[in-house]
C-alpha cells in the first residue's frame, strides 16, 4: 500500500516510525516532513492545506491511503476533498473537525449530549465577557474559540488575568481565533489524555496518556504545546475510562451522527478527573503531540492496522493488543521556547543513537544543512523511549538525552514525576 501522511512534527516522525513497521506499507511519503523523517521515508513539498494540492500528489502518485496528522488540514477540508476524490482518508470531515476548531461548537454538542464538562459563556464582545468574568470571579479559564496553534488557553488564577486575556484575544493577540471567546469554570483534578478511534459508527479506546504543558519543573512557568508525556496514565482508571466512554464519548458520537457530520478518525478527549468521575476539558481531532510518540511506540506496527479500519469503517471488528509495558518521551526545545527562540542551531550526537521498538529520537522542529541537523521550531527532539516500568523507560530516555549535544536546546528532568 502506498501512504501519504500530512505533518512535519513529533507525531508525524511517530506515525511515520509506526507506518514503517508494517509490512503492509509499500512506500510512504511524508509532506513536507523533517530531517528525522527523512531517513526513513520520501518527503514531499506542497500546500497540505489545500485540498486540491493533497488530491493532485496523490493522484499522481499512486496513494493508497492518506493519514491527516496536524488539525489545520482538516479544519480546512482536506479530508472531505480526499473522499470526493475516492481516496481512503484517516481524518475527520471539516464538519467533525469543529469539535476542535469551535470551542462553542464543542461546548454546545456536550450540552445536547449531556456530557460532563465546565459550565461556560460564550461571547462575541469584550464589554459582556468582563461582565461575565467580574460576576463569577477567579480562577476562571479564557479560550479563544478558532484554532490557536493550541496557545489559545489562557487559565486565569486572578480577575485581572482573565480581563486582560480578553483584551488580548478581541485585540487580534490569536488572530481570527480570538474573534469569539468561550470563558468556563476552572476545574480542578488531575488531567489526562483519552485516545479513541472512531469510524462514525464504533468507538475503541486505544490508550491514555499524560503530558506536561509546564515549561519548568515541577509544573512552573508558562504553557508550552507540550514537554513531555508518557503511557499510560494511571490516573485514567479501566473504571474511569468506561465511565468517559459511556457519559462522554459514546453521547458526543451519536450527537455528531444526528447532526449529519458522523465522526471518523481519532478523538482525543483531555479530561479532567476528579473524585472518580471524568469530565471534558476539550477535544482534539488529531493525535496529541507529544502523546502520539509514546502512544505509537507502545502500539507499533498495528497502528497503521487500526487506522485503516477506522478508515474503511470496520472498527467494529477490530482489538488493540496491547503489551503491558510503559513509554515516556521528553522534550528537548530551543532556548527561550515557549517565549521568542533562535533558528539554525546544530545538534549534535544524533548519529549514534538506538533506533528500534523501545529506544526513538523522534524529530520536531529539525531541517538538514550542510550536512548537518539544525533545530528549525521551537520543540525540536521528542526522546522517546519503553520499558517494562515507567521509571526503566525513563531512565532509558534520559540516558539517550545525556548523550545528545545541543548547548542550545533545554529539557525537564522530572518528566514522569506524577506518576512515579
Amino acid at each position: 500500500m502506498n501512504i501519504l501522511i500530512l505533518g512535519s512534527g513529533g507525531r508525524e516522525h511517530a506515525l511515520a516510525w509506526a507506518v514503517m513497521q508494517n509490512p503492509k506499507c509499500d512506500k510512504l511519503i511524508v509532506a513536507p516532513g523533517n530531517a528525522g523523517i527523512a531517513k526513513i521515508a520520501d518527503c514531499a513539498s506542497f500546500d497540505i492545506n489545500d485540498g486540491g494540492a493533497v488530491v493532485n500528489f496523490a493522484e499522481e502518485n499512486a496513494i493508497e491511503f492518506v493519514i491527516v496528522g496536524p488539525e489545520a488540514p482538516l479544519a480546512n477540508g482536506v479530508a472531505d476533498r480526499l473522499r470526493e476524490a475516492g481516496i481512503l482518508v484517516f481524518g475527520p470531515s471539516e464538519g467533525a473537525a469543529r469539535l476542535e476548531a469551535s470551542k462553542s461548537f464543542t461546548k454546545e454538542v456536550c450540552d445536547a449530549a449531556d456530557a460532563p464538562t465546565a459550565a461556560y459563556g460564550h461571547f462575541t464582545d469584550a464589554a459582556q465577557a468582563k461582565a461575565y468574568i467580574r460576576e463569577q470571579g477567579a480562577p476562571i479559564v479564557v479560550k479563544a474559540d478558532g484554532l490557536a496553534a493550541g496557545k489559545g488557553v489562557i487559565v486565569a488564577m486572578d480577575e485581572q488575568s482573565a480581563l486582560d486575556a480578553i483584551d488580548d484575544m478581541f485585540g487580534g493577540a490569536f488572530g481570527g481565533a480570538g474573534a469569539e471567546v468561550v470563558i468556563e469554570e476552572f476545574m480542578d483534578g488531575e488531567e489526562a489524555s483519552f485516545f479513541i478511534l472512531c469510524d462514525g459508527k464504533t468507538a475503541l479506546p486505544i490508550g491514555t496518556a499524560q503530558d506536561h504543558k509546564r515549561v519548568g519543573e515541577g509544573d512552573t512557568g508558562p504553557n508550552t504545546g507540550g514537554m513531555g508525556a508518557y503511557s499510560p496514565a494511571p490516573v485514567l482508571t479501566d473504571e474511569i475510562a468506561q465511565k468517559a466512554m459511556d457519559e462522554i464519548i459514546r453521547p458526543t458520537m451519536d450527537e455528531m451522527a444526528k447532526r449529519g457530520v458522523p465522526y471518523q478518525g481519532i478523538l482525543y478527549a483531555g479530561l479532567m478527573i476528579k473524585d472518580g468521575q471524568p469530565r471534558l476539558v476539550e477535544y482534539n481531532v488529531r493525535f496529541g503531540d507529544p502523546e502520539c510518540q509514546v502512544l505509537m511506540m507502545r502500539l507499533g506496527a498495528q497502528a497503521m492496522d487500526l487506522m485503516h479500519a477506522a478508515a474503511e469503517e470496520r472498527l467494529d471488528t477490530a482489538k488493540v493488543n496491547w503489551a503491558d509495558d510503559h513509554a515516556i518521551t521528553v522534550v528537548m526545545a530551543a532556548n527561550g521556547y515557549p517565549g521568542s527562540y533562535e533558528k539554525g542551531s546544530v545538534i549534535k550526537g544524533l548519529d549514534g543513537q538506538p533506533e528500534d521498538s523501545k529506544n526513538m529520537v523522534f524529530h520536531a522542529g529539525t531541517a538538514a544543512k550542510d550536512g548537518d541537523v539544525i533545530a528549525t521550531g521551537g520543540r525540536v527532539l521528542n526522546v522517546t523511549a519503553r520499558g517494562a516500568s515507567l521509571q526503566e523507560a525513563r531512565d532509558r530516555a534520559y540516558d539517550m538525552i545525556d548523550t545528545i549535544d545541543w548547548p542550545g536546546g533545554f529539557f525537564r528532568r522530572d518528566i514522569g514525576w506524577r506518576a512515579l
